[in-house]
């Protein structure tokens, strides 16, 4: 009998140095899949919570990619960077001398709530089919839109005064907690809480520890290349969707007649997305409740 195919929603904890592209390679060949994909990506230098899918789990990812994300971060004030982080180039180093509790503060309370936030040039968002990052790399000045996000919130958590070997004047190591709608740019926030100062501003470091109710505690570190080591563990679909959304729990014939596509009888509140679990407890599909009655947004295969 062939071996059955993985199947579920794995949470890693990304170390820096590699790309989440690495992750995922390296989870496909841990698991001996190639049907793996991710719920957002982490830049290189950043560490934390990634959401990967495998095999039939992959239909999940579009409902969790647009969740909520909290990060742990360190930003130093008085040096400026052309990629807002401790990677790019130094434009600027005159150092934070003189910035003061209360403006750092009202600087933070500033870039609190609905905001504008233009992304860093060298994000990667696409500009007429090329990411940002490319253009730049090939010489381009790319100068992105703003765009519309939430910050829920952003609390300092610690300030040390620093020296900086580029900066002529001591810079300012701000350790925050941002939680924020997805799309946030943290190192956009470092850089416009240092221009909001006048001093500049960048980030150093970025943990990513929540995606919605997922956190990073509970994530386990990329298998390495090598095939020996721990199982990856894998949540079941039903078990993720179940934290996402209400439930709804169908007969045996109920779940024969969803798994068709045909729309079924359901006692709740109408819903934009309901997880519908057959009778064993298995995810069947992803359902919109409208009157008493579903539609189906996303089905999902028995399992051998």
């Amino acid at each position: 009998m062939d071996p059955v195919p993985p199947n579920g929603i794995a949470l890693l904890d990304k170390p820096g140095g590699i790309t989440s592209h690495d992750a995922v390679a390296r989870l496909r060949r841990a698991l001996g899949t190639r049907k793996v994909g991710h719920a957002g990506t982490l830049d290189p230098m950043a560490t934390g919570l990634l959401i990967l899918g495998v095999g039939p789990s992959t239909r999940l990812l579009t409902h969790l990619v647009g969740l909520d994300k909290e990060y742990t971060a360190t930003i130093r004030l008085g040096v400026a960077t052309s990629t807002d982080d401790a990677e790019g180039e130094v434009v600027s180093a005159g150092g934070a001398a003189g910035v003061t509790e209360t403006a750092i503060q009202e600087g933070v309370a500033a870039l609190t709530g609905d905001i504008r936030q233009r992304p860093s040039s060298v994000s990667a968002i696409k500009v007429d089919g090329v990411r940002a990052y490319d253009r730049v790399r090939a010489g381009e000045t790319v100068e992105l839109a703003a765009r519309a996000v939430t910050i829920r919130e952003f609390a300092l958590l610690a300030r040390r005064d620093a020296s900086a070997v580029e900066a002529a004047d001591p810079v300012v190591d701000l350790d925050v907690r941002v939680r924020c709608t997805s799309g946030t740019y943290i190192r956009a926030l470092a850089r416009d809480l240092g221009e909001g100062l006048g001093v500049g501003g960048h980030l150093t470091a970025l943990r990513r520890s929540a995606v919605g109710p997922f956190r990073v505690e509970d994530a386990v570190p990329v298998p390495e290349w090598n095939e020996a080591g721990e199982p990856v563990p894998l949540l079941a679909p039903a078990e993720v969707a179940a934290r996402l959304f209400p439930v709804l729990r169908l007969t045996a014939p109920a779940a024969a007649d969803l798994a068709n596509g045909k729309r079924v009888a359901a006692d709740m509140p109408d819903a934009d997305a309901v997880a519908a679990l057959a009778p064993d407890g298995r995810l069947v599909g992803l359902v919109e409740v409208r009157g008493g009655r579903t539609r189906v947004l996303t089905n999902f295969p028995a399992e051998p």
